[in-house]
């Protein structure tokens, strides 16, 4: 940690390890103590028509952006230059792609935040940590995208993964480079920072719900629908009849 100061080592050394231990253990507390709480409390009853496109464009563009950050933040340098796989290709593959998916999930996220702020009882279903989370993903959207399109697309590029990357990794290795990450642009320290803040708020909004995989629905017992079989019309002469005597004339 030579060259950095007190400052640098809180902010991306104590600030991230406080974050992850407010993650792990806010779950935690909620699964145990909020577990009738632990939803997604769905709107779609109260407006369906802007959660249709809305949620769809968020969440595949969300998974497309994770997988992102884990082939960019999580996969080392060597890995990918070890596969014949040139840097130009590899940055304008992942600008192009990271591009898509952090548009998609700009207006997903526009969509959803304008629905629960403008539709009356959406918003009365909607808590103030909810909001904060919202901004929170806008903010991160919108860091990485500028850097994405703007500086690696159309820009001279960053090789954000020899100097952000390694901290990152360093963090789960206990040896965090941060003279690496603190000489970063400012762009992706604010990205790394508004992440980190979202890892704290995360246990105590709605976002617990994508940790509910319903699992359980791959070996659960099939459902048996049974026909109602063939409805025989009504016999002549019996129209307005309601009682008919058993083993006698009609």
């Amino acid at each position: 940690m030579n060259g950095t100061g007190a400052l640098d080592v809180f902010w991306w050394v104590v600030l991230p390890y406080v974050a992850m231990t407010v993650f792990v253990v806010g779950h935690v507390w909620r699964w145990r103590y909020d577990r009738f709480g632990w939803d997604c409390y769905s709107t779609e009853l109260l407006e369906r028509r802007l959660l249709k496109w809305g949620a769809p464009l968020f969440h595949y563009g969300a998974f497309a952006a994770i997988l992102g950050h884990v082939m960019g933040i999580l996969v080392p340098a060597s890995f990918t230059h070890a596969l014949g796989i040139p840097e130009e290709v590899y940055r304008w593959f992942s600008a192009v792609g990271g591009g898509l998916a952090a548009v998609v999930v700009v207006v997903g996220i526009v969509i959803l935040a304008g629905r629960r702020m403008l539709v009356r009882r959406v918003r009365a279903t909607t808590a103030k940590i909810d909001y904060v989370a919202l901004v929170l993903l806008l903010v991160i959207v919108i860091t990485g995208v500028v850097p994405t399109i703007w500086w690696n697309l159309l820009g001279p590029g960053y090789d954000y993964r020899l100097t952000v990357a390694p901290w990152f990794r360093g963090l789960f290795t206990g040896s965090p480079d941060v003279a690496a990450v603190a000489n970063a642009p400012a762009v992706y320290r604010l990205h790394a920072t508004a992440a980190w803040v979202l890892w704290a708020v995360w246990p105590f909004s709605r976002l617990v719900h994508a940790w509910s995989f319903p699992l359980w629905y791959l070996w659960r017992p099939f459902v048996v629908y049974r026909s109602r079989g063939v409805i025989l019309p009504p016999e002549p002469g019996t129209a307005g009849r309601r009682w008919r005597r058993i083993g006698g004339p009609a």
